[in-house]
């Protein structure tokens, strides 16, 4: 299949030839939405921590006795309704992360990518190159391209300039390519990538 390439002023400079099996997969929407919550899980630190009522110092002693005093029973100051008491299920460090095989991260991917394409939301340029890190000039290039909202950029490598030029613009995501994950590519709008991204997502991912 061909995808069209276009430059920095958004013009279109010709075509390229990709891969049907990277670009042309079928959407899976199960498989897509799995992965993502994996994902997400994964980031998850699950540090959290807070003590129970037999975890909290003191309370040993009955605060007053059973009967006679007119107020509820009431068998330890370090009860969950007390001040200073434990908490009722307190939450405990846990490990929060869930295995996802590599096939079906790649799988995931392709499918995103290919849903991108379908969508009109995959633009190929031949380069993106800034004389210096300035926003305004990232922002030309954006206005050229007519993309507005959220935006992901894939790189072929870390480009510092590039990072540095767009990292003021609301909503912008920048990665490179051998980094690229679903959750990325479905949580932004639009997606612009280099020509040399593209070659080493097919390597990657082929």
């Amino acid at each position: 299949m061909e995808l069209k390439v276009f430059n920095q002023e958004g013009k279109q400079t010709g075509a390229m030839n990709v891969s049907e099996n990277v670009f042309g997969a079928e959407y899976n929407e199960a498989l897509i939405h799995q992965v993502i919550v994996a994902q997400l899980a994964n980031k998850r630190q699950g540090t959290k921590s807070a003590l129970t009522r037999a975890e909290v110092r003191g309370g040993g002693a009955k605060p007053y006795r059973q009967k006679g005093t007119g107020r509820a029973r009431q068998g330890s100051i370090r009860a969950p309704q007390w001040r200073k008491g434990g908490v009722v299920f307190a939450p405990k460090p846990r490990d929060f992360s869930q295995k996802i095989n590599k096939k079906m991260k790649t799988a995931a991917l392709k499918s995103a990518l290919s849903q991108k394409v379908r969508q009109d939301e995959f633009l190929v340029l031949e380069e993106i190159k800034l004389a210096e890190a300035k926003t305004r000039l990232m922002a030309e290039i954006f206005k050229n391209l007519d993309i507005k909202g959220k935006t992901l950029i894939i790189t072929n490598e870390h480009d510092e300039t590039i990072m540095r030029a767009a990292r003021n613009i609301e909503g912008v995501t920048i990665t490179e390519a051998r980094l690229l994950n679903v959750y990325d590519l479905v949580s932004n709008g639009k997606c612009i990538i280099t020509k040399e991204a593209v070659k080493t997502l097919e390597e990657v991912n082929n």
